[in-house]
């Protein structure tokens, strides 16, 4: 039981600042209580991190929240992620070979423009190979540079033509079957062979090369393909191709397309990009 003398102080200071001392145990109360709104936005942060498999830092979070019409700021969401026990899991940045040795027949049309007014203007394309079980297998990527919008992909445990042209045929699909497109790529053997140059001048699109051994002439598909091992792939990675199909195909056509913001829209996903062009081509 609380004595006179362990009273007196503290009714000496609530009359210094004219307060009852009943404001005073109130808040000692309460600071015992759990803080169930806090809990709350705690509980929030934890489900968007692990919806993005522990890829997800505070800014991500941040958006992602404010498309769910929460406000919270990034030192907030820092502070929660701090106090859930997350933490982003991020590459360090990549020092990437300079070239400048242009393929023979297709000249590097892009040149870097990585920034289109309109979708269906500029598609890039590339391949990176991931581990499933006992070999390695590669990923075929098709992107819509406006909106970093992935329109097109395949797998399979050969790098060959049909794989990349597998993966251009869903976007041609997918995206209506375009025409006048600009399709990037870098020099390998798979898009600068006979079959698929033929395949592009079938569909009316205008290819375009990156330099030889020059990275950043396909940069937005580097990025890409960076996000997705650091963001998704295992560790270890898979222990099988099918596996890897299903696990990939979730990240790019859903987590990557519809829910992942893009510093490239400005905080938006490349779904939400594209909606809103459309919004402004209707209302134009």
């Amino acid at each position: 039981m609380r004595s006179f003398s362990d009273d007196w102080p503290v009714t000496q200071l609530c009359e210094l600042f004219e307060l009852p001392t009943s404001t005073y145990y109130d808040r000692q109360k309460r600071a015992t209580l759990p803080d169930i709104q806090r809990m709350n936005e705690r509980a929030q942060v934890r489900a968007l991190f692990a919806a993005s498999q522990g890829s997800a830092g505070a800014r991500t979070v941040m958006k992602q929240l404010a498309m769910q019409g929460v406000a919270m700021g990034r030192y907030k969401v820092t502070r929660l992620m701090a106090e859930a026990g997350l933490m982003s899991r991020q590459p360090g940045k990549h020092r990437y070979k300079q070239a400048r040795q242009a393929h023979a027949v297709v000249p590097n049309r892009l040149d870097r423009a990585f920034d289109t007014v309109q979708p269906n203007q500029v598609w890039c394309g590339d391949i990176t190979y991931i581990w499933t079980g006992e070999q390695w297998s590669y990923l075929a990527v098709v992107m819509d540079l406006y909106a970093r919008r992935v329109v097109g992909w395949a797998m399979s445990a050969t790098v060959d033509t049909t794989l990349t042209l597998r993966a251009l045929e869903m976007a041609y699909r997918l995206r209506g079957r375009p025409q006048g497109v600009m399709f990037h790529s870098d020099q390998g053997c798979q898009y600068s062979s006979l079959e698929y140059r033929q395949r592009l001048w079938r569909y009316r699109m205008v290819q375009s090369m990156s330099r030889r051994g020059n990275c950043w002439d396909n940069a937005p598909m580097e990025r890409l393909f960076r996000s997705v091992k650091s963001e998704w792939v295992p560790k270890c990675g898979y222990t099988s191709l099918d596996q890897a199909i299903k696990d990939i195909g979730d990240y790019l056509m859903s987590y990557y397309n519809e829910q992942r913001p893009h510093c490239h829209n400005g905080g938006l996903t490349p779904v939400m990009r594209e909606k809103e062009a459309k919004k402004l081509s209707g209302n134009s």
